[in-house]
């Protein structure tokens, strides 16, 4: 049997049937051989030959041999799990399932909901923080553990900064609301009740170091009145005290607040829209009380840290799709909000000033946890 590097009883198209990975540490060598190892002017005539055309060869060999392919050229080839930070049943656990049934769909592999409430929604980004960055696992989520957390929490055990972005799927305004058993039925009695009954006004928030939380705060300084915030562990149960009359007001997003709304469960002060909007046209605006007073919500998709940047344009570019068919956009209607979408880079930036913002709101209303 020859060694390596030998050639010595084989023909060229016997070479030729050799495996690359064999052939090409042998070609480096017969060429080496070639030139050092001959003494005489004959033979090394005939060996450069030789060298010469196994060199070749070996250079056709690396310019002809197709590149591996990215591993990410066939995602997603199995099952991908949204972890929603939420309890089932709001719009930021509605919203990643209507998208997920259509990716599922366009990919021909599972898309699954996780959801993973718990820690001011901190919990669920913690683990998704923590995941491969491989784009099977994701986070779909309202702002706080994206924007206002870093802000608001002393330590965290992730960092919100280093997510992948991927796009914004929708946002919506926050919408004031007050129990049917409050003193007040308007902007105005809210706020003439407040100045002349400091700290004895209540209000309910999904938790703290929300986007409502903040917003209620941002009403509060905006308006130069003091309530007491009452925060709970999720939505539900917020609204069942709301309802009850244990708490006087909430702010709340409005395709969680609208049915409350329709139903005459709760009355409804104003939309913290920069305008009105086309479901309340009779609901003022805060800013026309307020004026600059804006409001509004949104739900994003982010992957884990490193998660490379073609499955993230990959993701956006799936999602932008989705949100554009005509049944998904009846959908959203249909929960008050309104798609947006965007590349990466575009998710990036609206983070960065999201942020920005909400740091703002923070520092100088100098809110900080509940002990």
């Amino acid at each position: 049997m020859a060694t390596p590097g030998e050639v010595t009883g084989h023909s060229h198209h016997d070479t030729w049937d050799a495996p690359s990975n064999i052939m090409l540490p042998m070609f480096a060598e017969t060429a080496h051989q070639a030139f050092v190892h001959q003494p005489t002017v004959t033979t090394m005539n005939a060996n450069v030959e030789r060298a010469c055309f196994w060199y070749c060869v070996f250079v056709t060999c690396l310019v002809a041999a197709p590149a591996p392919a990215p591993a990410q050229d066939n995602y997603p080839n199995r099952t991908i799990k949204v972890v929603v930070p939420l309890p089932p049943g709001a719009a930021a656990d509605t919203l990643p399932r209507i998208l997920g049934d259509k990716l599922a769909g366009r990919w021909g592999q599972p898309v699954i909901i996780e959801n993973k409430p718990g820690a001011a929604l901190n919990m669920g980004a913690e683990a998704v923080a923590r995941a491969h960055p491989d784009g099977y696992t994701l986070l779909a989520t309202p702002p706080g553990p994206l924007v206002i957390s870093q802000h608001f929490y002393p330590k965290l055990g992730f960092d919100p900064t280093a997510f992948a972005p991927v796009s914004v799927i929708a946002s919506l305004p926050l919408v004031l609301i007050a129990s049917p058993k409050a003193p007040v039925s308007t902007i105005a009695e809210l706020i003439a009740y407040a100045k002349s009954n400091p700290d004895k006004l209540t209000y309910a928030s999904s938790g703290s170091g929300s986007a409502p939380h903040l917003a209620a705060e941002m009403l509060s300084a905006a308006a130069g009145i003091r309530m007491i915030h009452v925060p709970y562990k999720g939505l539900a149960p917020a609204l069942t005290d709301l309802r009850a009359g244990h708490v006087d007001v909430m702010i709340e997003n409005l395709s969680n607040a609208l049915p409350q709304i329709k139903g005459g469960n709760v009355k409804v002060l104003g939309v913290g829209s920069e305008g009105r909007v086309a479901h309340l046209p009779d609901v003022p605006a805060l800013s026309e009380v307020f004026p600059g007073y804006v409001a509004t919500t949104w739900f994003a998709m982010v992957a884990p840290p490193k998660t490379p940047p073609d499955i993230a344009t990959k993701l956006s570019r799936a999602i932008d799709d989705t949100l554009r068919l005509p049944d998904v956009a009846k959908k959203l209607d249909d929960l008050y909000v309104q798609p947006v979408g965007g590349s990466p880079l575009e998710t990036a930036a609206f983070l960065k000033r999201e942020s920005d913002r909400w740091r703002d709101v923070i520092l100088r209303g100098g809110i900080k946890p509940e002990q």
